[in-house]
């Protein structure tokens, strides 16, 4: 792929490295630049690298009304030799071109999206915030720009890449458990539907389930089927539970639920962990009667921004309320964590392949 190279003016430009005074917090900043690259005619064509700034789009671009946009998240790091280093960005390749196939999106060869990312990373490396655990969050996302108000997959699409310097998801570590409310009431998908994707429509639906949560006191919702007997995912976080003998239950995926790039990493990490991760239907009632018995003493969710997420307690809708172990972040949650984390920055050797150094190609 030969990318176009129109930069900002060196003098317009970050000179030297971020060196934030506070933490910089998650997701709110950006780099200079981005990538972009657009689909018409039945091809992706021009790729480019321009300065961060706002789209021209038609009124009537399809994204706008039919919701036909998807995107994945990822990060990079810095190692102790001063090389910034992506994370498995492969797989969530993968997974934007099966998002694209459910939305009806054309696909992106996965080596073209992992080398733009790596394009712009090289570019905008001097952006990644030196300061304990952090990372640059790398978000691609792809949306329909066809102006058309008639019901059909567009046929013209852009493809985007952005970067947001960020810092520790939790600033004070993995030190307090949340609570998760257990709704019988909101559904995040169905089987037939959109829920194994990526798809910005999913998302704007859980934000009315959110501020549910919130009335009940509750960071996000524990979604069921729609049955209501089986567990299913935690907000934008795939959900598990440990037993008193260490095993990792995660839920089966499902076309209910979106395959957490993370969950995978975990079941692949479980030699290293020590212990069994394996993935089973959940269904709830066991589930809390295992909670109340002590046979599952931690929980919580599996994402990219939290990397782990321990849940201390859940609360039905009609109050009740049920304590996981002590209510504290367990000492398995916290393992995993470490481990991960420590893949992620270069501390600790992972598998082949699943850190790699982004090289300078700059113009």
């Amino acid at each position: 792929m030969e990318i176009t190279y129109n930069l900002k003016p060196a003098s317009e430009r970050r000179t030297e490295q971020f060196k934030p005074e506070g933490n910089v917090g998650f997701g709110s900043l950006r780099t200079d630049h981005m990538f972009l690259m657009d689909y018409h005619d039945g091809q992706w064509c021009d790729p480019r690298i321009v300065p961060y700034g706002p789209f021209e789009m038609a009124p009537g671009a399809m994204a706008l009304h039919y919701g036909q946009s998807i995107f994945e998240g990822a990060k990079a790091f810095m190692h102790e030799d001063g090389e910034i280093y992506t994370f498995r960005i492969n797989k969530n390749a993968e997974r934007m071109n099966r998002s694209a196939d459910i939305v009806c999106i054309p696909n992106i060869d996965e080596q073209v999206q992992m080398d733009a990312i790596n394009a712009l990373i090289d570019v905008d490396r001097l952006w990644f915030p030196m300061q304990e655990g952090a990372c640059l969050y790398i978000r691609p996302f792809i949306f329909a720009t066809e102006d058309r108000l008639s019901v059909s997959p567009s046929t013209r699409y852009t493809f985007c890449v952005v970067l947001s310097p960020s810092g520790a998801y939790y600033a004070a570590g993995v030190n307090k458990g949340i609570r998760l409310l257990i709704s019988k009431t909101f559904h995040r998908a169905v089987s037939g539907g959109t829920g194994a994707s990526k798809a910005a429509g999913n998302y704007a639906a859980s934000l009315r389930a959110g501020k549910a949560a919130a009335a009940f006191g509750a960071s996000q919702v524990l979604y069921l089927d729609s049955t209501n007997q089986q567990i299913e995912e935690a907000g934008a976080m795939n959900h598990f539970h440990i037993l008193k003998d260490g095993t990792v239950i995660i839920p089966t995926f499902t076309d209910t639920i979106l395959k957490s790039i993370t969950s995978q990493s975990i079941m692949e990490l479980g030699e290293m962990l020590g212990c069994e991760v394996r993935q089973e239907t959940v269904m709830l009632d066991q589930f809390i009667a295992d909670i109340e018995s002590g046979e599952i003493v931690e929980a919580g969710g599996f994402g990219t921004a939290a990397v782990v997420s321990a849940v201390g307690s859940y609360i039905f809708e009609d109050g009740h309320v049920v304590t996981v172990g002590n209510g504290e972040v367990g000492e398995h949650v916290q393992r995993i964590y470490k481990l991960y984390t420590e893949i992620q920055k270069g501390h600790i050797q992972g598998p082949e392949g699943w850190v790699k150094r982004v090289e300078r190609l700059a113009k």
